[in-house]
């Protein structure tokens, strides 16, 4: 373009220099025409490359300032995963800090870019709801509630702060304080919500610090493991502080040496688990679930520790208390027969066609919301979906740590460790009083082990809880008038002279479709919340019959 634009030029030159030369009467004129001419192409030919060059102006801008964006990113990604360590340093603070600082600063599309924008950007409930207790003025004895911890805020308030609240309820003379082991996860709740919790040597070092002479250490590790065996080398590392340090049993006891081993505590896990699992499922009993062609999964983490004969314990532990449809695998696959692939593998030779999936942990953290209930196609609930056997997949997001006879247990362990006096009996009774909610109204779940006997269909298992200084009655609509009396015990005791049977009432249910009926209801003393009771029945024919009943999951009305 620019030679021709020369070559135009010179010839208009020539052409005004031959005129002028021979005395033409255009001479004058034709130079200047010549000369604009070449004017307004140079003009028109700049003006062309500036247009072309304001685009890629344009695009090398945004170039820069996606490459400025990515660069922010990448900046937070270093930082958090400097403070996704197990280990904690003098560093470890203003790391945290840093890495909160840079998120901060971050713009929306930034914070886009970085690859692990769910540690800062995950909503996992309100953590001003969880107390991290790690307050000083502690006492002369303390309970060290020792967990490994999680970062999703709803389950540690009521997972894990469920379990401290009964101890502390059980415990009213001593001091309850936590620790958690994963020091990845305390960096994580300290960097996103600015809760600081002790980990297992700070936590000691406030107990030496002090003054505490009784110390009793209650895990909430399922199982003698490897997190149990570190928190004994933690322990040992300061026992000669105290006067006295007892460490508690984990929740499901002791190992044994192979899977047919059993015991009272894994029996008590195994009932409470599954009266809840079916309760969430909306079924009157396991039985009504099978018959519908239920399977209950509950998976378990799973682990390379000799203790992993635990999860096979489990197994023999459902079967043992006749839950056929109930399946215990691992997200390790730790045994090998309870990875999800021989987990699928095993429900579908069985038959079923449903399957509620629920997570075999003391908490409902990251492995219960992700490996088990995620949408990546890695995750339990996908895996099945994949398979294509199942006709309905549910996913149950709770802990173990939140039920009521879970928390008893606990307490029960505590109380032993504690070596206080008739401590079984105390135990019990503390565990029942921390489960009984505050004074009020509720709905709450009613479940028995019989399908003649239960709550009135309109009312879904469900019945109105009373608590009245700390003393429970819930009242039951039935499903006829066929139960004349109920007493709150065994057959054999209603039958005895000055026995004072349970009453009806006349109650109104109304039905799906409109129709109303009249049936039997009753006020039953309820003596636990979660724990099975015995409630015997007298129908028109006269004849007892005995049989176990629960109140469950109260909701304050």
């Amino acid at each position: 373009m620019k030679r021709k634009m020369t070559a135009m030029v010179m010839s208009a030159v020539l052409a005004g220099a031959l005129l002028t030369a021979c005395g033409g009467s255009g001479a004058q004129s034709a130079a200047p025409a010549a000369e604009e001419t070449a004017k307004e192409e140079q003009e028109t030919e700049e003006a062309g490359t500036q247009e072309a060059e304001e685009p890629a102006a344009e695009a090398e801008a945004e170039a820069a300032g996606g490459e400025e964006d990515q660069a922010a990113a990448d900046t937070c990604q270093a930082l958090i995963e400097k403070i996704q360590v197990q280990e904690r340093t003098e560093t470890t603070d203003a790391d945290i800090a840093a890495a909160k600082e840079a998120w901060d600063a971050l713009t929306d599309a930034q914070k886009a870019l970085v690859e692990d924008a769910d540690y800062f950007g995950l909503d996992t409930g309100d953590a001003s709801a969880d107390d991290p207790l790690n307050a000083d003025e502690i006492g002369d004895r303390e309970i060290l509630v020792v967990s490994f911890g999680t970062s999703f805020n709803d389950s540690r308030a009521t997972d894990i702060g469920g379990i401290e609240k009964a101890i502390q309820a059980a415990f009213p003379d001593w001091s309850v304080r936590r620790a958690f082991t994963a020091q990845i996860i305390l960096n994580h709740v300290q960097a996103r919500d600015g809760e600081v919790i002790d980990n297992m040597e700070q936590a000691l070092q406030r107990a030496v610090d002090n003054g505490v002479k009784e110390l009793v250490i209650q895990p909430t590790h399922l199982m003698h493991g490897a997190e149990y065996d570190e928190l004994m080398l933690a322990v040992d590392a300061v026992k000669d502080s105290f006067e006295s340090v007892k460490i508690a049993e984990p929740l499901l006891g002791e190992v044994g040496k192979d899977a047919t081993v059993i015991n009272a505590d894994k029996e008590a896990v195994a009932a409470a688990a599954m009266e809840a699992a079916v309760a969430g499922a909306g079924y009157d009993s396991i039985e009504a679930a099978a018959d519908d062609g239920t399977a209950f999964v509950f998976m378990g983490h799973g682990t390379a520790h000799v203790a992993k004969v635990t999860y096979s314990q489990m197994q023999t532990q459902m079967e043992a208390l006749g839950y056929t449809n109930v399946f215990v695998g691992t997200v390790e696959g730790e045994p090998e027969e309870t990875a999800c692939d021989k987990i699928i593998e095993k429900v579908k030779a069985a038959g079923y066609t449903k399957v509620v999936l629920r997570p075999l942990m003391v908490v409902a953290g990251d492995h219960a919301n992700n490996d088990m209930a995620g949408d990546e196609e890695d995750s339990w609930k996908s895996m099945f979906a994949a398979d294509g056997s199942f006709e309905k997949i549910d996913t149950q997001i709770e802990g173990l740590g939140r039920i009521p006879a879970v928390q008893a247990l606990y307490v029960a362990h505590t109380s032993e460790a504690a070596g206080a006096p008739a401590a079984a009996g105390e135990a019990q009774e503390a565990a029942q009083t921390a489960a009984v909610p505050e004074d009020g109204t509720y709905e709450a779940v009613f479940t028995t082990d019989s399908s003649m006997f239960h709550v009135n269909e309109a009312n879904e298992d469900k019945g109105v809880l009373t608590v009245q200084d700390g003393q429970m009655t819930i009242h039951v609509s039935l499903a006829s008038k066929n139960i004349v009396n109920l007493f709150p015990g065994t057959a054999e005791d209603a039958q005895k002279e000055g026995a004072v049977l349970l009453q009806p009432t006349t109650d109104e249910v109304t039905y799906s479709d409109g129709t109303i009926e009249e049936v039997n209801g009753f006020d039953i003393p309820v003596p636990a919340i979660g724990e099975e009771f015995d409630c015997a029945l007298v129908g028109t024919k006269g004849t007892w019959y005995d049989h176990k009943v629960m109140v469950s999951d109260p909701v304050k009305k």
